[in-house]
């Protein structure tokens, strides 16, 4: 955890407004999260913190490319991100309940930590399924794989039964 040291930004000497920081984030920021759905990525984060006296309000910009599993061929496919987040943190000596998604900074808080939040952001991003854009045609597809794909499923459906009891809605429907 100690190369997410520079992810701490120290809010207290810093004037009422607004002040830039970037990160490039590569492949050992997530080396430090154990059970990360992402291990290599070529990331740029903008994070703008405009200070006010009784909050700071984050705003976050990452873009970059995340290396992500194709679902069907299973090779290696970069995906584009382009995430737009934003983030309160309150100062107050008593958490806040009633909202979930504001940040509750002591008085005794001189920094706050951003890597957690960069961390969900991206991980959030990835989707559900990726699979490649035009199958066969990319350079990173497995065409190997595809080819096997297809031959088990040609050969499925010629193979495959209907199951008798199923008949007697098929006539319903006619």
């Amino acid at each position: 955890m100690k190369s997410l040291k520079k992810y701490s930004i120290p809010f207290t000497g810093l004037k009422l407004g607004k002040h830039q920081f970037e990160y490039d984030i590569q492949d050992d920021f997530f080396d430090e999260f154990e059970y990360s759905l992402v291990k290599k990525a070529t990331l740029h984060c903008e994070v703008e913190l405009d200070k006010q006296e009784t909050m700071l309000i984050l705003n976050f910009k990452i873009d970059g490319t995340i290396d992500t599993t194709c679902d069907r061929c299973l090779s290696q496919l970069p995906q584009q991100v382009d995430i737009t987040e934003q983030q309160i943190a309150k100062f107050s000596d008593e958490p806040i309940d009633e909202d979930e998604e504001i940040i509750t900074l002591g008085k005794n808080d001189h920094e706050i930590d951003v890597a957690g939040l960069i961390y969900e952001y991206i991980n959030v991003a990835v989707p559900f399924i990726s699979v490649c854009d035009n199958e066969g045609e990319t350079p990173y597809c497995d065409k190997e794989m595809l080819e096997k794909l297809n031959s088990f499923s040609a050969n499925g459906e010629q193979s495959e039964q209907t199951d008798p009891r199923w008949d007697a809605l098929r006539k319903m429907n006619k």
